[in-house]
């Protein structure tokens, strides 16, 4: 048995190799939810670290994990590569399957997992919208997928919304840029796999009746196209107003997560014609963590510094660093630790906060005044976290009732 990777988890070996991942005794293993899969994936817990094994030939193993490598170099949002294991062998002698181990992704499920369920129209949205923003991203950044689908894909919670991740790569390709042929085909790609999952869904009776596959497709690949219009339309703008509406363009891509690294300007009739050049999304993210060292979810990193613009405007601070560090210490960091150890598995502390500082708005507006931090804290912690179900990991099912070749 031979493992290659960047940093290897000692527990890593002791796992049994010898023996075919659809074999695994249940005492190694822990269930989570999970999508379709044309291999076998299991799920293995080592020193509070959740890992996931999927069996697959070598050559695709190793393509995947140094896919998989270059998009965390480039902040793409997938899942981990850990390490591969060659050449494994059982008792006999006889060759095993190569394993492909990725970091399971916290606090996440794979889209079919939630469709699974019944959807609110507001939930479906906010879903939808981060599949869209994921594909965009992708695109942009010269990756061609080749098999996006509702299990390949996984979601989690940012600030009332949902970030999409990727989770397969071994069909996808990396480029210095896609043409317009590759796009296309990557979106109709898209469309045939998620109708198909849906249609699965609904055959076997998990999908919502109000859910209609055809619609659900053509409104993704149209939440696509209207992303990708507003992140890399050539606009017009007349020569008098260039300045704000420049400024304008680049305001609503940042809102939309995504950051400007250039304008690409050229003269025409009473204007000019302007093309942002749009480099990468989590514009929120990385001002977050430049400030405070936070990592979050986009999101989460505009309400974050939403919050920390408004005590910084009360602080009467100009200086933003200084103000980002009191910010950390005098509020977020206090709201975080008080919470009690037990509640801590609910949600992530970034999502916590921001959920606070919703739920504090909600009290004020009750009361027609400020209640203050401390009681919306004891109010969101009894009231709203208490009851919420754990989402950092759903270790509770039975990992007989697992099929074996998922």
């Amino acid at each position: 048995m031979r493992i290659t990777s960047a940093v290897v988890d000692p527990a890593l070996l002791e796992l049994p190799w010898h023996i075919p991942l659809e074999e695994w005794p249940a005492d190694h293993l822990v269930a989570l939810p999970q999508g379709i899969s044309r291999h076998v994936v299991r799920f293995v817990k080592l020193n509070d670290v959740v890992y996931a094994l999927k069996e697959t030939r070598e050559r695709i193993a190793e393509k995947e994990y140094d896919l998989l490598r270059a998009l965390e170099r480039i902040d793409f949002p997938a899942v981990e590569a850990v390490a591969i294991v060659t050449d494994r062998e059982d008792p006999h002698g006889e060759p095993l399957e190569t394993v492909l181990i990725t970091r399971h992704l916290q606090f996440s499920l794979p889209y079919r997992a939630l469709f699974s369920h019944v959807l609110r129209p507001n939930t479906l949205n906010r879903l939808l919208d981060a599949l869209a923003a994921l594909v965009v991203r992708m695109h942009l950044t010269g990756f061609s997928w080749g098999d996006c689908s509702l299990s390949n894909t996984l979601f989690r919670r940012d600030a009332g919304a949902f970030a999409a991740y990727l989770v397969d790569a071994e069909t996808g390709n990396l480029y210095p840029k896609l043409s317009e042929g590759q796009r296309s085909e990557d979106i109709e790609i898209l469309r045939l796999n998620i109708f198909g999952e849906l249609l699965d869904l609904q055959a076997a009776e998990l999908l919502h009746e109000s859910i209609d596959p055809e619609a659900v497709v053509d409104d993704i690949v149209a939440r696509y196209e209207r992303l990708w219009h507003e992140v890399t339309y050539e606009q017009k703008v007349p020569r008098d107003d260039a300045r704000h509406d420049i400024e304008g363009r680049i305001r609503r891509l940042n809102e939309l997560g995504f950051d400007v690294a250039e304008v690409a300007m050229s003269t025409t009739d009473g204007g000019y014609r302007v093309r942002p050049k749009v480099v990468d999304a989590g514009y929120h993210t990385r001002r977050l963590l430049r400030l405070t060292g936070l990592d979050a979810e986009e999101n989460q990193a505009r309400q974050l510094l939403n919050d920390l613009d408004t005590y910084r405007a009360e602080s009467l601070l100009t200086d933003e660093q200084q103000a980002a560090h009191r910010w950390l210490t005098e509020v977020f960091e206090p709201v975080v630790r008080a919470v009690p150890p037990g509640l801590r598995r609910k949600l992530e502390p970034q999502e916590i906060f921001t959920q606070v500082i919703q739920h504090k708005w909600l009290l004020s507006e009750q009361a027609g005044r400020d209640v203050g931090m401390a009681a919306a804290v004891q109010s969101y912690l009894k009231d709203i976290l208490a009851k919420k179900p754990d989402e950092q990991a759903v270790l509770g099912v039975e990992v007989g009732s697992l099929p074996t070749g998922v």
